[in-house]
């Protein structure tokens, strides 16, 4: 015989007023005690009934279990009562069934559960019940996470149904959050949230990488009512009652049944054990047969299923009886197994087995049996990986004081990294294989924050770029923030900032290691000393001294400027243009005799290009250095290399070539560079030295995230801002250790104007295969034509390939690569010569960044600060996938005993 109540674990509740028992707060059914005992302790107990107004509590008539409202746990949502139409008098409906909080403003949507213990097991359960408490009449449908892990899908599918999540798991932290999420089907909520310690000894197949979600919990003739849970059971498990006289005879005891000594405290509580079934008087068979069906709301039910099944002998059995039977689960193999009297046991499987539509359990009684078989109890449990972690805790402890400081709004909620669809606004995160993610950019730009810098920001350890920008903040600037030893970028720009920027962040910017943006806070100042407030004198002598010292300065001040211009005025015209054309050099300058000296001769090329020919010197040092000598023919003519000379002498950066020297003379006009040693990007790419050995990935993305931050320090730390306009792999330079740097700025232009948006010039100058679509189509030019350039040179390094692929067709790079990854596989795309050794995460990400650089939109472009983080970000990938290893899928196997021992199932 087979029972035929087929448990639709969404809708089981709904199907029958069982479910809705499991809040028990049911005045006429008293207290059950547990005869001759203290009810066990409740420390750690946590029941929240949600939407229940801030300052209100109760205790639950049955268990005696505290509720609270739910106001201390959580700062989103909003209460809401249920419809008139769907409140029932008690008992049929409980009293944390009236109202809901409901979550409608955010994706996700987090309750937090503090004073854990870590690294120890858990029960937490999640009621809902819709109500129509919205009056939308709409039955939703959204996700429910633990944490950063999916738990289940919660589907409502009566509005007077109400439906359970209970999971099983281990928590690593000293608090857990219970988070709702959005799926764009209706808005979720939720009506009771609990949560119950339990001993690290029960349910071993929760671990630290995987969680047990209840589908069913079943106590075996059980003709009550009423589910079973606290007092009875410890730890307020909920073991709901099944009886059918159809298909089962009831048998019972009033007597105690005893835990298994030596077990492994699988086995339900006494209470529970002191019921069961077994087959029918007028069976012939001698077999019990449980069905039930289930549907599995998770994303991945391939992890398995886990049966624990609980047994106890109830009768004394006469003579020579026996009660001895084989457990079959879906036609697998069987387990003979004798019940000891009044001594509760469970069989189990270690391994999860398949998860199935509909399970099947089947007792047999074995040919030495002469009673059929019992079962006292039942739980089914679907896995669940819990494999991912979490933000470091400090950076988690840092973020969320800045949160509550500032009162940040947006979507802060839950973790602030993971999962990666869910990391809050503003905050960019770096992701390892081993380890937790951690904070590694904010842009809280233009976010209305007030007050002083918060210390906070001291603590994100791995933070590399903090945008505080146009805001009203007050104060000096923390000493702290030099201390960030990842720290590449520090926008501090319009607020209203005072006092001296500390020296540890000054050096850092002299040094080129951190990009320190400060304008516009008019009381701010560098050093201490331009920060003294000028003396207050109340001695009238002293300021009448003041004064007069004042005019005869002046006064003198005048007489010697009259004198200059007297002097001036007989100076040659010859000598003032030459000042004129030198203006702003201050670097040597070098006659075209000495470069013949250095050059010997200009005896060996280096390279050629639009401006002339490269040649490779030494000063009298010993100094190796690259001459760039203009070339007769060139397009450059000598306004572009007095600004090429001039704007190279106000700039320094250790990702951007340094300028030696220069020579004007006469008609031949030269630059004098440092050497870099290992040539170009464009010719180590293509292997035109074939003694060089092809660059390894991390290699690559270690020379294109030194080429991203020069170019941002020349968007975002010169004043004014230039934008490169020739930025190519033929202009990225590699010194001895392949340290690169970018090279020419001949046609640098200069936005003059914060509010630019673009600059206009009269023709295109650059290089074809690299110029953006609104520079080459309309003339516009700004940063972002420099990022399009980029994400050409980032698709080179990814993919070996030129711009411009001649074949059968002419491609450009962009569309050849946008083609050759519609099918999903970027190994097609990836040069060859790199021979599969790279991070394939990492890889992914370095693609979809060059992808986004060459957007045709500007606007949908990334900055090339958020270019120079990202690509940091792969490199952490890269430097961390040395560790990786082989994911050991299988689960923890549990230890044999006299009377635990495994099911087998399939």
């Amino acid at each position: 015989m087979c029972a035929r109540s087929r448990m639709d674990r969404r809708s089981m509740a709904a199907r029958s007023p069982l479910t809705l028992l499991l809040s028990l707060a049911v005045a006429a059914a008293g207290v059950l005690q547990v005869r001759g005992q203290r009810a066990p302790s409740i420390e750690g107990f946590i029941t929240i009934d949600c939407g229940l107004p801030e300052h209100s509590s109760y205790v639950n008539n049955r268990t005696k279990i505290p509720i609270t409202s739910d106001a201390g746990f959580t700062d989103a949502g909003y209460n809401r009562n249920i419809s008139a139409e769907y409140v029932r008098p008690q008992p049929q409906l409980s009293k944390n069934y009236l109202n809901v909080r409901s979550f409608p403003d955010s994706v996700r949507s987090c309750y937090t559960l503090p004073s854990l213990v870590p690294g120890s097991k858990y029960l937490l359960r999640a009621l809902f019940m819709y109500g129509n408490y919205d009056g939308l009449d709409k039955l939703p449908v959204f996700d429910l996470y633990l944490g950063v892990n999916f738990w289940w899908r919660v589907n409502i599918s009566r509005a007077e149904g109400s439906i359970l999540a209970e999971v099983i798991a281990v928590i690593p932290d000293d608090s857990v959050q219970v988070c709702l999420v959005n799926i764009g089907l209706g808005t979720p909520f939720i009506s009771e949230l609990d949560l119950r310690p339990l001993e690290n000894t029960l349910y071993r197949q929760a671990n630290a990488t995987q969680g047990l979600v209840l589908i069913d919990r079943r106590n075996m003739g059980d003709t009550g009512n009423y589910p079973i849970r606290y007092p009875e059971d410890p730890y307020d498990r909920a073991w709901l009652p099944w009886s059918n006289p159809k298909f089962w005879l009831d048998i019972s005891t009033k007597e105690k049944v005893q835990e298994n000594i030596g077990s492994l405290r699988l086995h339900a509580p006494s209470a529970v054990l002191q019921t069961a079934v077994t087959a029918l008087n007028d069976s012939e068979s001698k077999t019990v047969k449980l069905s039930w069906k289930t549907e599995l709301d998770h994303v991945d039910r391939m992890l398995g299923c886990v049966a624990i099944l609980y047994f106890a002998e109830l009768q004394i059995l006469a003579g020579n009886a026996v009660r001895e039977f084989n457990t079959i689960v879906d036609g697998g193999p069987n387990h003979p197994y004798r019940p000891e009297y009044l001594v509760g046991d469970a069989l189990y499987n270690g391994n999860p087995h398949e998860c199935l539509s509909r399970y099947n359990i089947t007792m047999v009684a074995t040919a030495n049996s002469t009673l059929p078989p019992t079962i006292n109890a039942f739980e089914y449990f679907s896995v669940i990986s819990t494999a991912n972690v979490g933000t470091d805790l400090r950076d988690v402890s840092a973020i969320n004081a800045i949160k509550v400081k500032y009162q940040m709004k947006r979507n802060w909620m839950g973790d602030p990294c993971a999962p990666k669809s869910f990391v809050w606004d503003g905050l960019t995160c770096s992701y390892v294989l081993s380890g937790r993610p951690r904070i590694t950019s904010i842009n809280m730009s233009s976010g209305g924050l007030k007050g002083d810098i918060s210390s906070y920001f001291g603590d994100l350890k791995g933070i590399q770029s903090l945008d505080l920008s146009y805001n009203k903040l007050t104060g000096s600037i923390p000493n702290v923030l030099a201390q960030l030893p990842s720290l590449v970028l520090l926008d501090l720009t319009g607020n209203q900032l005072n006092g001296s920027i500390p020296s540890g962040l000054l050096k850092k910017s002299q040094d080129g290691t951190l990009t320190l943006r400060y304008n516009k806070n008019p009381n701010l100042c560098i050093n201490k000393n331009s920060c003294q407030p000028t003396k207050r004198e109340n001695n009238s002598k002293i300021v009448v001294y003041i004064i007069v010292s004042i005019v005869v300065v002046a006064v003198i001040g005048a007489l010697v400027v009259l004198l200059i211009l007297i002097v001036r005025k007989k100076k040659g015209s010859t000598k003032s243009s030459k000042r004129q054309d030198c203006q702003h050099l201050d670097n040597h300058r070098f006659t075209y005799n000495e470069l013949e000296t250095i050059t010997d001769n200009f005896k060996i090329v280096l390279g050629q290009g639009g401006f002339g020919t490269v040649y490779d010197g030494f000063l009298q040092d010993g100094t190796q250095v690259a001459v760039k000598l203009r070339s007769q023919s060139s397009s450059q003519d000598v306004r572009e290399f007095l600004t090429e000379a001039q704007t190279i002498t106000q700039i320094h950066h250790k990702n951007l070539v340094s300028l030696v020297g220069y020579c004007k003379d006469g008609i031949y006009l030269a630059l004098v560079y440092e050497h870099m040693s290992e040539g170009n990007l464009e010719d180590k790419l293509r292997g035109r030295n074939h003694s060089d050995v092809s660059l390894t990935w991390r290699q690559r993305l270690c020379i294109a995230q030194q080429s991203a931050q020069g170019l941002e320090y020349l968007h975002k730390s010169c004043s004014p801002p230039f934008v490169h306009r020739d930025v190519k792999t033929s202009n990225i330079l590699l010194n001895k250790n392949l340290e690169a740097k970018v090279a020419d700025f001949g046609l640098m232009k200069a936005f003059n104007n914060d509010d630019d948006t673009h600059i206009s010039t009269a023709r295109v100058i650059g290089t074809r295969g690299y110029l953006a679509p609104e520079y080459a189509l309309a003339l516009q030019l700004n940063e972002k034509s420099d990022v399009y350039s980029f994400g050409v040179v980032l698709l080179e390094v990814i993919t070996g390939q030129p711009t411009i692929l001649e074949s059968t067709e002419v491609i450009h790079i962009v569309q050849w690569a946008r083609l050759h990854l519609s099918g999903g596989n970027i190994e097609e795309v990836v040069d060859a010569r790199m021979q599969g050794d790279f991070n394939v995460n990492g890889m992914w990400k370095a693609m979809d960044l060059a992808l986004k650089c060459t957007e045709h939109d500007p606007a949908q472009r990334p900055t090339m600060t958020d270019v120079a983080v990202q690509l940091q970000y792969c490199l952490e990938l890269e430097s961390k996938d040395q560790t990786r290893g082989n994911a050991n899928n299988n689960f923890h196997m549990m230890e044999d005993s006299s009377r635990d021992r495994d099911l087998p199932m399939m």
